[in-house]
């Protein structure tokens, strides 16, 4: 029942759309009906060629993502923990974060030509803001009181660091993980219009050139979907590693109660 009524809204925008197309009022070059992207992403599956650019496109998600996620943990809980690092990197984190991932695109191209590293560059650019963000104001909002107890009874630094601090910001780390990961996909696509000779955002700009709109449409529901089960695996992601939170919120509820 729970995923029906999830599901129930894909269902409407579908009938809404093959109900404009029947009555004439959607342009099939412009928007193909329902059924003929559903033929159209069934005949690239088919042929093998879409499974091979959504391959290619995680492939420079994942490895972007990675570099991402370990330099934006480590950057962001040193910031975080150390005064004196996070008054040198701030500044410059909040300079180059406004820029979006497509506006190095360029620059990308011009340092690591066409391909694949482009992209891992651009996935990195979009990740890393996030990552480091989140596990910087993670480790900076761990409670004093937590703190002040472990150095209370003789916690050394490194200690408080890996048993106080980071648990205590793990929930806003793996947030960030799950929105860097999010906006890495984004980014890849992005990159592949311009600079690579695969993946789905390469798929998509060859048919906008062969004006097969269908194709294009089909690989923008590939992009959703793949985005959708990417976000639902970090979310499984994070109540396996949060199963302390739920059993402290409902401590609390009972105790209130």
């Amino acid at each position: 029942m729970k995923i029906l009524k999830k599901a129930l809204p894909f269902f409407a925008v579908l009938l809404i759309w093959e109900l404009l197309f029947r009555f004439g009022l959607l342009n099939e070059y412009l928007l193909p009906s329902p059924l003929s992207v559903a033929k159209a992403g069934l005949a690239l599956a088919g042929s093998g060629e879409l499974f091979l650019d959504l391959f290619a496109s995680v492939k420079r998600v994942l490895a972007g993502f990675l570099a991402a996620a370990v330099f934006g943990l480590t950057l962001g809980t040193l910031s975080g923990y150390g005064r004196s690092l996070s008054d040198a990197i701030m500044p410059l984190c909040e300079f180059l974060r406004p820029i979006p991932p497509i506006a190095w695109i360029p620059i990308a191209i011009l340092w690591f030509g066409l391909g694949d590293n482009p992209a891992y560059f651009i996935v990195f650019i979009g990740a890393f803001f996030p990552i480091f963000i989140n596990s910087y104001w993670g480790i900076r909002e761990s409670r004093l009181m937590h703190l002040n107890v472990a150095r209370n009874f003789g916690a050394s630094r490194f200690l408080v660091l890996t048993d106080v601090l980071l648990p205590g910001s793990l929930p806003r780390i793996l947030h960030g993980l799950r929105i860097g990961l999010g906006l890495g996909w984004t980014s890849v696509i992005s990159a592949e219009l311009v600079g690579a000779q695969s993946g789905l955002g390469y798929m998509i700009q060859m048919n906008r050139v062969m004006l097969k709109t269908e194709n294009i449409i089909a690989g923008m529901v590939t992009i959703g979907l793949a985005g959708l089960l990417m976000n639902y695996l970090m979310l499984l992601l994070e109540k396996r590693l949060l199963t302390w939170r739920k059993d402290t919120l409902r401590s609390a509820e009972t105790a209130e109660a």
